[in-house]
């Protein structure tokens, strides 16, 4: 039995791997670091190491970077992923490399999805950093302002990685070809076709080319047409990693078109998300928080017609439920807009944090004991339900010494501009109200 498995051809190598660069002048794309006088460039030059985060989206080359510089200055490669890893497992590297520089070898730390990290976990890199026992290269999909400890971004270079241009697809198609199946013939539209697919990731394309090669073969197709493609490659999403930048940037795009009463760009970008793989209620939820941002009181149905629109899609699914997103975005990006609340309530929470703890004034203080009532708890307020109009002209509700800030400032758009007229008219009681009270403090 040993023998018959001897005959047996080792498993062969995924594309991707087998044609990871092993060399920097093999990297295809990202010339604005690794050109010549480029900062990655001059580091490989320059025979001095330091620490990195390299931020992109995937398949632009962050592993391989941080091998060829492990390969570049020989220097021990331990990788480490944000996914599988914890503190033990830093630990343990950090031993291997105390290990290493024992023997007088440096180690490069490579720690995948840096970000999925907590702080604590983060925090753990820093003394080892510090010290110089390792070089950490760290790779994310998100902003590192956002997801790593400031503590650890400032002992490290960001560099932002971009996706492959289409001219760089291309030039990795011509080379996987070659390297996987110089006999089989794609067209030209074909050949578009498949890196359009790909949508900048190089990774990507390359398992798109072992695919199609695998399909081909089977069937006995040659040459490869985009009908072909379009076939064996079920359906294209063009997805993007849920936590990355890409994500993150077409919400922007989806809140500002709304923000900016555009219903079809509004409905785009939607539909883009979607089409994405994003979660239709992570949606939902962001039209919510549109509804209340960025409409307000200007239309207050909107917050009642988003919540609807979330509750129809828990009722009903993909793809009926999407719909009812859809009428949301709509209304939303056609209502009147107000960020009135919004503005107001950032002010508000802004001056508590940082003002001292003011006492709540006795007559609007709970008074349900003997000796609270004593004490002036609740004496001299003023029901608002018994005065005229059901409003206390003159009644003051914030803390003793407190001038009203004014935060709320409705615009003259939609409901608000009737809210407007409403606080006008209730300042103008006030005033009455202040005036006769004046007048009686002149006549005593």
């Amino acid at each position: 039995m040993a023998d018959l498995f001897d005959t047996l051809d080792p498993p062969r190598l995924p594309l991707a791997e087998a044609m990871r660069p092993q060399a920097i002048t093999e990297v295809i794309g990202q010339r604005h670091l690794l050109g010549p006088g480029k900062p990655l460039a001059l580091a490989f030059q320059s025979g001095k190491l330091h620490s990195m985060i390299l931020w992109g989206p995937p398949g632009v080359g962050k592993t391989t970077l941080a091998r060829l510089m492990a390969k570049a200055f020989d220097a021990e490669f331990t990788s480490l992923s944000a996914v599988f890893s914890g503190v033990k497992d830093i630990r343990e590297a950090m031993a291997r490399a105390e290990a290493e520089r024992a023997r007088g070898r440096h180690t490069i730390l490579f720690v995948d999805e840096v970000h999925r990290f907590n702080k604590a976990q983060q925090d753990a890199f820093l003394p080892y950093v510090e010290q110089g026992l390792v070089t950490l290269i760290g790779a994310t999909t998100e902003n590192p302002s956002f997801e790593v400890n400031s503590a650890l971004l400032s002992r490290a270079a960001v560099y932002v990685l971009e996706p492959l241009t289409q001219d760089e697809l291309t030039e990795l198609f011509e080379r996987a070809r070659l390297h996987a199946c110089p006999e089989l013939h794609f067209e030209d539209d074909a050949r578009d076709r498949l890196t359009g697919f790909a949508d900048g990731d190089a990774r990507k394309l390359l398992n798109l080319v072992e695919q199609i090669q695998t399909a081909a073969e089977t069937a006995g197709v040659n040459p490869v047409t985009p009908a072909f493609i379009d076939e064996a490659l079920s359906r294209n999403l063009r997805r993007f990693d849920k936590g990355g930048e890409a994500f993150y940037d077409q919400i922007s795009a989806l809140h500002k078109s709304v923000r900016g009463s555009d219903p079809d760009a509004a409905l785009y970008w939607l539909c883009r998300m979607l089409d994405g793989g994003a979660d239709p209620l992570y949606l939902g939820r962001r039209l919510v928080r549109m509804a209340v941002e960025d409409i307000g009181l200007a239309d207050p149905r909107a917050l009642e017609i988003c919540l609807n629109g979330c509750t129809t899609y828990e009722r009903l699914g993909s793809p009926e439920g999407e719909l009812a997103l859809a009428q949301a975005t709509v209304f939303l990006a056609c209502a009147a807009k107000s960020n009135a609340v919004y503005k107001a309530y950032n002010a508000a929470r802004q001056f508590v944090k940082q003002d001292a703890s003011r006492p709540v004034p006795i007559h609007l203080r709970n008074a349900p004991t003997k000796l609270m009532k004593e004490l002036g708890y609740g004496k001299a307020y003023r029901y608002a339900h018994d005065e005229p109009d059901g409003y206390a002209a003159g009644e003051r509700y914030f803390p003793d010494g407190m001038s009203p800030p004014g935060w709320y400032e409705p615009v003259a758009r939609g409901l608000e501009a009737r809210i407007a007229e409403k606080l006008e008219r209730l300042r103008a009681l006030d005033r009455e109200y202040e005036a006769r009270q004046a007048g009686k403090g002149v006549s005593e």
